[in-house]
């Protein structure tokens, strides 16, 4: 099954981080960590890419640098509610059928992950698609902080079907892990869906936004890729895509 999709990619953000507040400004390579994630997004070239901004401050150096954002209420309990708001603000006829819920910390994100993402969803039946990366340093299997998806996938296959995800160390036995890659593709109507549903039990025990779809009966997608993105969520993770990416530009 393959069908035409016409996505639109929204990135939320927000400067309230308690590991590290104020992230989406933070200097990377010349340009404020949130300015970088839309030009990965733009790179792609899936759709166009919008920032659902928080707070205002975010919006002004998104603009500054030639991008499009959006303020949204700040008080969203989740970057699914933020990126909502922002749908219904930039493309109120629903003329895209598809959104990618790209995280604002991505500023090292190979763009090619977005289009496997959104090929995943193009290629199921599924109401969301995600990724998964093969686990290959050992201590990562049993690391809480890697979020590990169970995965239905035929012998040869790079999309299955996700049958959960937990910080525990699942399935057991013999055979590969899968880290599990915090971008989503929701079709139009599943993000409505989604949005709308209480939190779940497992959400709440795992605390995985993900597992209220799975629990609510509604069908996610897993897309296989080779490499996991630095998502910036500490000081040394921001010095990390600072010299990735003045490596990459040759500062």
């Amino acid at each position: 099954m393959s069908v035409f999709l016409t996505p639109i990619v929204l990135i939320p953000a927000r400067m309230a981080s308690t590991r590290l507040p104020g992230k989406p400004l933070a200097d990377i390579a010349g340009a404020p960590m949130i300015v970088q994630c839309w030009r990965r997004a733009a790179e792609a070239g899936v759709g166009p890419v919008v920032v659902a901004a928080a707070e205002g401050e975010i919006v002004s150096a998104v603009e500054a640098a030639g991008g499009r954002a959006v303020l949204t209420n700040p008080a969203h309990p989740s970057g699914s509610d933020r990126i909502f708001e922002a749908l219904g603000k930039v493309d109120p006829t629903g003329r895209h059928d598809a959104v990618v819920n790209l995280q604002g910390d991505l500023p090292t994100l190979d763009p090619a992950l977005v289009r496997a993402a959104v090929a995943a969803l193009a290629e199921t039946g599924a109401d969301i698609a995600t990724l998964a990366a093969p686990i290959l340093r050992a201590e990562e299997r049993t690391d809480p902080n890697v979020v590990k998806a169970v995965v239905a996938l035929a012998a040869g296959a790079t999309v299955g079907r996700a049958l959960y995800f937990s910080r525990a160390t699942v399935p057991a036995g013999d055979g590969p892990l899968y880290h599990h890659i915090g971008l989503y593709v929701f079709r139009r109507e599943a993000l409505a869906r989604f949005v709308a549903l209480p939190t779940s039990p497992l959400e709440r025990r795992e605390r995985l936004e993900q597992l209220r779809a799975l629990e609510a009966g509604m069908s996610i997608a897993v897309g296989l890729v080779d490499t996991v993105p630095l998502g910036v969520d500490t000081p040394a993770d921001l010095e990390r895509a600072r010299k990735l990416l003045t490596q990459v530009s040759g500062n």
